[in-house]
Formats: structure tokens, C-alpha cells, sequence
């Protein structure tokens, strides 16, 4: 049985935006309450629209930031109130890859220097244990081990990204949070990435928390997906069940306007209205206001994640939907011509 890295229960995070001198500061729920667990070998896509919490669910399990509410345990152990003598662990634990390979790399440093320094700051090993350390994860990552005493200006973006792969590695991590780590890449070099993150995984038994708009990448490298919209889960499940056949409208949508993703016979569909504010979600389903088969329990009544069909689903419908399939597949089996 693999090992449990993360288990997140109900994490919430909650800013304060200043609206004056006399008026009390407004509530800006970033994360409305996330739940997820992740075990080692395992990767977790998590996805959506661009504010919808992705980033803000990424820093609080990095330990950037403190979640407002719910418990966070990394490694077996408290991550949200940690012992004193187990931060250092804890940082080492979990690491992180940026999405831009050549501004996460300090370039007044050799890449010996850059993938030393967790090694300094965190162990007693002497400079040639580190610099030996340092050349052997270059060779981990597909690159020359001399490559070391090169600059990062000295390299492609895919190379860099490689280099920034192999710092988050020298601690000996746990878990990797990637945040979009391959969409500042070429086509081609991001399949090149990708691979190599799939067989540090298998080979190192790494938990990586994947966060990325990009559904066909997630389809690649995910076991499980989380699908996020306006900082609450839509739909939380194995890869196969989700892109299989998604049970939340905002699931279906994202998929059906995904190219190489929905299908010849998934109808694109084309969400009306913008995104709502956080500070003023709607009262019901958060999705409600825009949802293209939204009813009068929408409206009216917050759904949440329930499951249905070996998946957690935050829908009222999720059940008809299962059966019947959404209503543009119902239409297009019913003019369907006989062969």
C-alpha cells in the first residue's frame, strides 16, 4: 500500500481587502474549502479558469502561505501549526517548480552555486559531497554533469527547466508542486519535460501537485484531477472518470472547448457572462450564473461534493446527468440517423 505525503482537509484561505479608513475591511475567499489526499507516486492535476484558486491551493501546501482554516498534514506530520523541530523537515519535504524557468534562476549564479545552495543551507555536507551531489543530479535530469559550471543564460528554456527540476530535487523531497512548469515551453520540449517528470516520479516515488489550464498536459502526466472555479472543487477524481465522461457542466465545458480533448461528438459550449467576483460569488451554486443548465435549486442552494460514479461531484444534477448525459447529448442521440 503507497504511503499518504498530503492530506488536505477543508483548507480555506481568506483575504482582507481594505476598502477605506471608516469600512471594515471586505472578505476575499480565495479557497472555499478543499479537500484532497496524495500519495507518493502519484500526481494531482488541478485545474480551471485563471482565478479560480489554483495558485493560492499551491502555496498554501508549499507552506508559503498559512490557510485560514482547515489542517494540512505533510509527511505524517502537522503542517499547518508545525513543532519547532520539524520545520527545516517540513521545507525539505515539499519543493517547488516555477513556471518560468529562466526567472526562478538567479543568473549572477554557476548552476553548481544554484544547486548547491539547498544542500548548504540545509545539511553539514562539505563543498566537494555537495558539488559531487550537484553533478549527479544533472545527469538525473538528461544533462552533462559539466554543465555546472555554466550560466542560465547559457542554456535553452527546456534545459533551464531541467536545471530547475534538478534544484527542487537536491533536498530530497517528498512532494513537488508544479505550477505550470511546462507552459512557457515549446510543444516539443514540454512532451521532453513531462517524460522526465514521469520518470523521476516512478524512480524517486515522488507525490507531485500539478496545477496547469492546460487539459491535454494534465491528460498526459495526471492520476487523479481536481477542477476548481472560483476557489471551490467542481468535480474531484480518477483522470480516467473525469475526462472519460465529466458529470459537472463546468467539467463538460472546459473539455468540450479543449481541442483534441472533447471529441468529434462533444458540442463545444460557450459559457455566457464573466467570471464573478470573489468578493460577491453568487448565493447558490458558485457555477449557477453562468451554467447553461442552471435551475431554480441552483440558485438558491449551495451543492457540495457528493459522489457519484467513483468521483466527487459539487452538482445538484450529477445523478440525471450520469444517466441521461447532459441535454446536448440527448439531442444529438435523438437525431441521430439509423445506419
Amino acid at each position: 500500500m503507497s504511503r499518504v505525503v498530503v492530506e488536505a482537509k477543508d483548507l480555506r484561505k481568506v483575504y482582507p481587502i481594505r476598502r477605506g479608513m471608516f469600512r471594515e475591511p471586505a472578505q476575499l475567499q480565495a479557497v472555499g474549502g478543499v479537500s484532497f489526499t496524495l500519495e507518493e507516486g502519484r500526481t494531482l492535476a488541478v485545474v480551471g479558469e485563471s482565478g479560480c484558486g489554483k495558485s493560492t491551493l499551491a502555496r498554501m501546501v508549499s507552506l508559503i502561505e498559512k490557510p485560514t482554516h482547515g489542517s494540512l498534514v505533510l509527511d505524517g506530520t502537522d503542517a499547518v501549526n508545525p513543532p519547532a523541530s520539524e520545520t527545516r523537515r517540513l521545507r525539505q519535504a515539499v519543493q517547488l517548480v516555477f513556471q518560468n524557468p529562466y526567472g526562478s534562476l538567479n543568473p549572477r549564479k554557476k548552476i553548481s552555486a544554484v544547486l548547491e545552495a539547498p544542500l548548504a543551507i540545509n545539511t553539514d555536507l562539505k563543498a566537494a559531497e555537495r558539488a559531487e551531489r550537484a553533478r549527479a543530479m544533472l545527469a538525473q535530469v538528461g544533462l552533462r554533469p559539466e554543465y555546472a559550471n555554466r550560466y542560465p543564460h547559457m542554456f535553452s528554456g527546456g534545459q533551464r527547466q531541467r536545471i530547475a527540476i534538478a534544484r527542487a530535487l537536491m533536498p530530497g523531497p517528498k512532494l513537488v508542486v508544479a505550477d505550470e512548469p511546462v507552459s512557457a515551453l515549446d510543444v516539443s520540449i514540454q512532451a521532453q519535460v513531462l517524460n522526465l517528470l514521469a520518470d523521476l516520479q516512478q524512480e524517486l516515488k515522488l507525490a507531485y501537485l500539478f496545477i496547469s489550464h492546460d487539459l491535454a498536459v494534465v491528460r498526459h502526466i495526471a492520476h487523479d484531477v481536481l477542477v476548481m472555479y472560483l476557489g471551490h472543487v467542481m468535480e474531484q477524481g480518477p483522470r480516467q472518470k473525469i475526462f472519460g465522461r465529466p458529470l459537472h457542466p463546468y467539467t463538460h465545458a472546459l473539455l468540450a472547448s479543449t481541442p483534441g480533448i472533447g471529441g468529434r461528438s462533444r458540442k463545444r459550449i460557450v459559457l455566457q457572462g464573466e467570471l464573478p467576483s470573489p468578493l460577491h460569488p453568487p448565493a447558490g451554486c458558485v457555477f449557477s450564473s453562468r451554467c447553461p443548465y442552471a435551475q431554480e435549486v441552483c440558485h438558491a442552494q449551495r451543492p457540495l461534493p457528493r459522489p457519484v460514479d467513483e468521483r466527487l461531484v459539487a452538482c445538484h444534477f450529477a445523478d440525471d446527468f450520469l444517466v441521461k448525459g447532459f441535454p446536448e447529448e440527448q439531442e444529438a442521440r435523438n437525431t441521430a440517423v439509423p445506419a
